[in-house]
């Protein structure tokens, strides 16, 4: 599966508040054997929310945790957009969300709170620990929640844990830091196999002096091996000086 995480707030952007959600969702991710394929932070904007979750839907095998822009404002337009991108361009009240609502704030609920209920065509709910009032998923893949974190976290870890369990497929991560420029190992870069998921990480010491992290990421340990074993053979041909690194 590939991961994607929007997180939608012009409050971000514009520094009145600082961003939680990226850390949270990738240290979840990966506690579970995933990784994320992209992270955006957006404004509330209905052209580019609805361009990003278009971009999402594209991918056959993707995974959109949404974070904000779900309540009852005139900047909250997120229920609009995922309408029109992920369902039939309309939103219908969803029967179960208007009850929560009204059980929450009764008559209050009106004019404006009660339009929280209005959610995508078969669009099913998701629990908020915090206040009951819930947010939605469509298809077991696509996930809209608050932009309160302590309202958003419960419920991506209810998610992963129900649909996207820890990965039963293991995968394999060998390295090495070389003291030299990565610009000697590019030969060999381009020589890996696309299955196997290679990251170089360079680092300036000093004018002069320069170090890269070399990552090998797989499913077959063997294949990695093998692959990693060609850089070390370069570097002792070439006398670098490197380390291992798991």
């Amino acid at each position: 599966m590939n991961f994607y995480s929007i997180i939608i707030g012009s409050e971000l952007l514009n520094g009145r508040r600082q961003d939680s959600h990226f850390e949270f969702v990738n240290s979840e991710l990966i506690k579970r054997g995933w990784l994320h394929k992209a992270s955006f932070i957006i404004k509330d904007d209905f052209e580019l929310i609805k361009n990003s979750f278009e971009m999402v839907k594209n991918d056959k095998n993707s995974v959109l945790f949404s974070f904000g822009g779900i309540g009852s404002t005139p900047d909250d337009i997120t229920r609009a957009v995922s309408a029109e991108v992920f369902g039939d361009g309309k939103l219908y009240t969803h029967e179960e969300a208007e009850r929560l609502i009204l059980n929450r704030f009764g008559d209050k609920a009106y004019p404006h709170r009660i339009r929280m209920s209005e959610l995508p065509k078969n669009a099913k709910l998701l629990k908020n620990v915090v206040n009951d009032i819930p947010a939605f998923q469509l298809e077991n893949r696509f996930f809209f929640t608050p932009g309160f974190p302590s309202m958003s976290h419960p419920m991506i870890r209810e998610v992963l844990d129900k649909f996207y369990p820890k990965k039963e497929e293991a995968q394999f991560r060998r390295g090495f830091i070389a003291f030299t420029s990565e610009n000697d190992f590019i030969n060999l870069m381009k020589q890996v196999p696309p299955s196997i998921e290679l990251s170089s990480l360079p680092s300036i010491i000093s004018k002069d002096k320069r170090e890269v992290e070399i990552s090998l990421l797989g499913n077959s340990l063997e294949d990695i091996e093998s692959e990693l074993k060609k850089f070390i053979d370069f570097m002792k041909k070439q006398n670098i000086k490197f380390k291992n690194k798991g």
